[in-house]
């Protein structure tokens, strides 16, 4: 906690809600500690543990509501510093005990199976809630967020050098203007983990701040996986076996990606420079082209790109409600391109639309025979490299995804999301495809 905020009366109620909090979180983990581990409890253990659990976070939620402007501020320097998701709960976890889990009990979770795990992303959502619920602390932390990673800055005059980035889940090339992004984890069908959010990400930021890019064009690479060998693939989603295996975080993942790079695909990258005071934000049109299927978090992807190319013998899906999560920013964006109705049908009943389909044209703008495709994805790229292209998608963007609309919707989704990952029916469900995988 900052000098300042301690030497006011304000600092001063902070500092001693913030004891309160701390002194319940510690009973709350003595008694904790005298159950069972998670994934060993009885049906009683398990009730005394939701118990236990229910009374600490309605205290770290009031907190939250009463102080989440002063937290961000003491952990931010009056919001002098642009920090990170990860960096800002280890930061909280560090300056207000047992608001957050700390590092040493996050790396202990996450050697666990995602069903013996205590659940403690669920501490992290009440505190990012009311963060991003915050008028000041929220739009801080979103751009924040939009700022260039720190991977991407040190690789960035290598790639401008050579135009090619070859990472272990993205391959990026600049050819004739052209970011091309191919996603290439071959063994799994481009699903997506916290390796594959980190380069795409990172890809996403070079392909923005190279002066040499007007254009990104995002499209899956050839397949070694049995079932689709030799093909292209989209994305298959979120990986399953990572997620069963306690692999797939909160804040590493689920929030990451949709405040990171799928919001600078949108919303662009925030720099430094003084110099672009018309725009601090670097954009770029964007196409992404969909072989075979976009799954899940494939799907959800294609909802923020300025056109779609989809092959005729594509599909598209959104089972997240099936597979008992919540489907990123889908539920926000999805309803605006196809009205209520289909949007229910789709995340809600797990419709799947198909290329040929009449209600795909909702989704994709162009629908091409595969042995045409590879042409149609040119022909369609240069038809975004226009320079009035990105200040007219600015301005579309603007209307269609207010920042404020957005805050909002990432407020509530990061304490939903972190319900879902530890809801009965998510972890039975990924119980029984790890024991389908043994």
């Amino acid at each position: 906690m900052t000098a300042a905020i301690a030497s006011t009366p304000a600092g001063a109620d902070l500092r001693r809600a913030a004891g309160e909090v701390a002194g319940a979180a510690e009973r709350a983990e003595e008694r904790l500690a005298s159950l069972q581990s998670p994934g060993s409890r009885s049906a009683e253990q398990r009730a005394v543990a939701a118990a236990v659990h229910d009374e600490v976070r309605a205290r770290r939620t009031t907190f939250m509501e009463a102080h989440a402007a002063e937290v961000y501020d003491a952990l931010t320097d009056g919001r002098t510093r642009a920090v990170r998701l990860a960096e800002l709960v280890e930061a909280a976890a560090d300056a207000f005990p047992g608001l957050v889990p700390g590092a040493g009990r996050l790396a202990a979770e996450r050697g666990r199976a995602q069903a013996d795990k205590e659940g403690l992303e669920i501490d992290q959502g009440i505190f990012l809630r009311a963060v991003l619920r915050s008028a000041t602390a929220g739009p801080h932390l979103l751009e924040s967020m939009l700022r260039p990673t720190s991977r991407a800055l040190r690789l960035l005059p290598e790639f401008t050098r050579t135009g090619v980035l070859e990472t272990e889940s993205v391959r990026l090339e600049r050819r004739d203007g052209v970011a091309r992004l191919t996603m290439c984890r071959d063994d799994c069908l481009n699903a997506e983990d916290e390796r594959q959010v980190d380069d795409m990400e990172t890809a996403v930021d070079l392909a923005l701040l190279d002066p040499g890019v007007r254009v990104g064009l995002l499209r899956g690479g050839k397949m070694s996986h049995p079932r689709h060998r030799g093909r292209r693939v989209f994305s298959a989603g979120i990986n399953l076996k990572s997620l069963h295996a306690g692999e797939i975080s909160l804040v590493g993942f689920l929030l990451r990606r949709e405040l990171g790079y799928i919001s600078k695909l949108v919303r662009g990258v925030l720099t430094e420079d003084t110099g672009r005071w018309h725009s601090p934000a670097i954009e770029k049109p964007w196409t992404a082209a969909v072989d075979t299927f976009a799954i899940g978090g494939g799907a959800q992807l294609l909802l923020v790109f300025d056109q779609v190319l989809a092959a005729s013998d594509s599909y598209l899906s959104l089972p997240a409600a099936r597979e008992g999560i919540i489907p990123g920013a889908g539920n926000f964006r999805l309803g605006g391109a196809t009205g209520p109705r289909i949007a229910r049908q789709i995340i809600l009943q797990g419709r799947r639309i198909w290329a040929t389909e009449p209600e795909a044209r909702l989704l994709v703008d162009e629908v091409v025979e595969p042995d045409r495709f590879d042409d149609a994805i040119e022909a369609a790229v240069r038809r975004l490299d226009g320079e009035a292209v990105v200040a007219n998608r600015r301005m579309l963007n603007l209307a269609e995804e207010p920042p404020e609309e957005f805050r909002r919707y990432m407020a509530e989704f990061a304490l939903q999301q972190s319900l879902r990952l530890y809801g009965e029916d998510v972890l039975d469900k990924v119980g029984r495809f790890g024991a389908r995988r043994s």
